[in-house]
Formats: structure tokens, C-alpha cells, sequence
């Protein structure tokens, strides 16, 4: 006989967590089932440890600062082992924390992998449990190609493995993950060779960030090779050989790190149990209310192939189990004007339309575009100073901001708060209406004509 729950949550990670704990809080029966470390993808082998490893790389470039600001420093070493160790202590802790919320919640926790047995009754080990509703939250794994050696390869989550930093790598990818790698790696001294497939990075952003990234990439040391496909991985002593398509020269690396997406961790659910179909690329589809085609069954986060963001999945897991269990029958997530944050060196944050999709949205003639080309007080009295950029999209005879696009020093934290004011509606007035705090970068957002 099944043990019946009000909700069963399948995946422990930042969305699966947000449902389970909402439903809770509402005096629901509720168990969240995990067959990893809890806290998924984002607080394990993502987010987390990714912005303490960018920090320390921007550390590394602080301190290459230094005797512009009048210190000598003398040689900088870095123990990355001591890195990874403070890193994973930190991780293990946040681990005990998300178990330990979930006890104080009342959530019960199933530790092993899930499938459905039916249309809302799953099957862990032994144990068969059914629900009222069913939320499917397993999120995403790294894709990998199908060239000859591409296991000699690894993935982002292999990255976070690495006891020892490569001398020479090779990146493969144009998005987040490879972008962020790439300038943690290449800051900490590694040799770092970004190979992309066609002319740019980060494309689903506007063009400006994408272009300037490769700039101050190509600056900072990178190899940023465009037009490049890897054809053959092979051996080559300790390290990696790399061929590549169009018969150019090969490259030798120690490691090489694939960062060509990411698929959906659908398998093993057996969710044709509940009368689902997967999409082709494995993607479970929902509507806007995150329900399934069958009734009771949902699905949230990476798993839907939508915007792959933390906050996206937390978001909409609140909601969802505040229309299912709060009372709140309209409650659902708007996912317009999602703002996000690319921890590249430098940060990128980007809120609303690119140029691009705005011009096609609404036309040419309503379109009205506002740049600034600065450099930080920062870098004043640096030898090597690096400009930032930024961009205004504006539309109509108001010129309401529909786009906030920054890429320079303290972009990672200036844009919570103008997206805000993108997402309120505002205008290029209420922009030029504020008054300015000097000296920061921020304060350029509101100076722009």
C-alpha cells in the first residue's frame, strides 16, 4: 500500500526545496525526494561554488592592482588546494543547513532515485508514495558532443573535481558556463584557449555585451578562437590533443572542459507512468501555470527548459504551491524581465530587451537607444585602465526603459535595483529624474543623453 502525501516534491535542489518548504508553511504533508546532495546543481557544482572561485580570481586581479594603489605586495602565490578544501567546507555546510530547514519545516526527506509508478504515485527503493500533486523539479546536466575522445574531456561539474589547476586549457562553449570558467581560470593563471563555434559569445543577450566580453577577454590574455570545432579528442602525453574541423593546426592542453549546454534530467523517472511525453530534447513541457497535460502533475525549473536561472526556479515554485495550497487562485510567476548576472571578468548584468528584439518587437522609429563608454574611478590611477559599457533600450513617445544592459566593474550588484525599475515600467524621465550617487559606475544609468 502507498503512503499518501498532499504534495511529492522530486528534486532537492533551490526549486524543489522552494516548493516543498511554501506547501509546508501551509500545513501540507509534504516529502522532497533526492538521490544527490541536497541543494542541486546551483549550491553543489554551480552558482555556489562558481562565485567563490570568481572571487578569487577577482581577488587575483586586485592584487595585480595594488602598486598603482601604493602597496607592494611582493610575490602572490596561489594554493588552489586550499581554495578547493575552504570551497567544499562551505558547500558541506550549506548541505547540513537545506537538511536542517527541511526538518524544522516538517518536510519529509527521501534520500534515492524516483520514478513514477503511476499517474501521481512514485516508486523510491522499496518505498511507493502517492500525492495529490506531483512537482517535478530534477533540473539539468551538462551536454556533451558526440566526437571521437570526448571522454577524455570533462563537464563543468568535472571542473569542480579538479584537485590541481591546469597549466593550458582548452573551453568549449559560448554561454555562462564557459565564459565564467574561462575568466576564473585564465585569473588565476591559467592558459585558457575559448574555442567557439561561430563569431560570439553569449548571444542570447544583447549584442553589445557579447561583443565587448570578447574584447576585454581577448585583453586579458584568453585565446579566443572563432569559427572552431573540435573534431577528435586524443592522448598526448598527460595531457589532451585537439583537432578540429577545418584541418588548422591542433592544440595541446592538460584539461579540456565542454560548456555546450545543458539537457534536462528526465531519465530514469519513467514519467511515461503518468501518461507524459517527453519533448524531443527530453524538456517536460508546462504552461503558465507550471501544470503538465496531466492533472496534479507539475514541472519547474531547468527540467522545462525555460529561463535556467535559481531565482526563476524558487520563484515559481512558491507560486505554484501558493495557488495549489494558499488560497491564492491567480498566483503564478511572469517571467518578463528576468534580470541576471553573468560573473565573467568583468560582470555582466543584463535586464529586458536586447536592441535586437526590441527593434523587431516594436519597429525601428519607436526604438530609441542611449550608450555609455566610461571608465571607472577604479581604474583611474591604474596603468592599465578597463572601460565598461553601457545601454539604454527605450520605447515609445515616453520612452519607457525596456532594456538595461551593463557590462564593467559592479555591474553583478548595480542591477538588482534598476531592474526593479524596469520591471515597475519606468522611463528614461524617471531615470534622469533621480539624482546621481558619486562617484560610482551606477550613477552612469542615470546620466546617460
Amino acid at each position: 500500500m502507498s503512503e499518501h502525501f498532499d504534495l511529492i516534491v522530486i528534486g532537492g535542489g533551490s526549486g524543489g526545496m522552494a516548493t516543498a518548504r511554501r506547501a509546508a508553511s501551509y500545513g501540507k504533508r509534504v516529502v522532497l525526494i533526492e538521490r544527490g546532495r541536497l541543494g542541486g546543481t546551483c549550491v553543489n557544482v554551480g552558482c555556489v561554488p562558481k562565485k567563490v572561485m570568481w572571487h578569487a580570481a577577482d581577488f587575483a586581479e586586485a592584487a595585480s592592482h595594488a602598486h598603482d594603489y601604493g602597496f607592494d605586495l611582493g610575490e602572490i602565490r596561489h594554493d588552489w588546494p586550499r581554495l578547493v578544501k575552504n570551497r567544499e567546507t562551505y558547500i558541506e555546510r550549506l548541505n547540513g543547513i537545506y537538511a536542517r530547514n527541511l526538518d524544522k519545516d516538517d518536510v519529509e526527506f527521501v534520500a534515492g532515485d524516483a520514478r513514477f509508478s503511476g499517474e501521481r504515485t512514485v516508486a523510491v527503493g522499496e518505498r511507493e508514495l502517492s500525492a495529490d500533486h506531483v512537482v517535478i523539479a530534477t533540473g539539468g546536466k551538462p551536454n556533451w558532443p558526440d566526437v571521437p575522445g570526448a571522454a577524455l574531456g570533462t563537464d563543468s561539474d568535472g571542473f569542480f573535481e579538479w584537485p590541481e589547476r591546469p597549466a593550458q586549457v582548452a573551453i568549449v562553449g559560448s554561454g555562462y558556463i564557459a565564459c565564467e570558467l574561462a575568466g576564473v581560470l585564465n585569473g588565476l593563471g591559467t592558459k585558457v584557449s575559448l574555442l567557439l563555434r561561430r563569431d560570439h559569445v553569449i548571444k542570447a543577450f544583447d549584442a553589445m555585451l557579447g561583443d565587448t566580453l570578447i574584447e576585454r577577454m581577448k585583453e586579458a590574455g584568453i585565446d579566443v578562437r572563432t569559427q572552431c570545432s573540435a573534431s577528435e579528442l586524443s592522448e598526448d602525453g598527460d595531457g589532451i590533443r585537439v583537432d578540429f574541423e577545418d584541418g588548422g593546426d591542433s592544440l595541446h592542453v592538460d584539461r579540456l572542459l565542454w560548456a555546450i549546454g545543458r539537457l534536462p534530467n528526465t531519465d530514469g523517472l519513467s514519467v511515461e507512468a503518468t501518461g507524459l511525453e517527453l519533448a524531443a530534447d527530453g524538456t517536460i513541457a508546462v504552461d503558465e501555470w507550471q501544470d503538465t497535460s496531466v492533472e496534479g502533475v507539475h514541472a519547474l525549473g531547468d527540467v522545462t527548459g525555460g529561463v535556467e536561472l535559481t531565482p526563476v526556479a524558487i520563484a515559481a515554485g512558491r507560486r505554484l504551491s501558493d495557488r495549489l495550497f494558499g488560497g491564492m487562485p491567480d498566483r503564478k510567476l511572469d517571467y518578463s524581465n528576468i534580470p541576471t548576472v553573468v560573473f565573467t571578468h568583468p560582470p555582466i548584468g543584463t535586464v529586458g530587451l536586447s536592441e535586437a528584439d526590441a527593434r523587431k518587437q516594436f519597429g525601428d522609429d519607436a526604438v530609441k537607444i542611449y550608450t555609455s563608454h566610461y571608465v571607472a574611478l577604479y581604474h583611474g590611477v591604474l596603468e592599465h585602465k578597463i572601460p565598461s559599457d553601457m545601454k539604454l533600450v527605450c520605447v515609445g513617445g515616453d520612452e519607457r526603459v525596456v532594456g538595461a544592459h551593463v557590462i564593467g566593474d559592479g555591474a553583478d550588484e548595480m542591477l538588482q535595483g534598476f531592474a526593479v525599475a524596469v520591471k515597475m515600467g519606468a522611463t528614461k524621465k524617471d531615470l534622469d529624474d533621480t539624482v546621481a550617487i558619486h562617484p560610482t559606475s551606477a550613477e552612469e544609468f542615470v546620466t546617460m543623453t
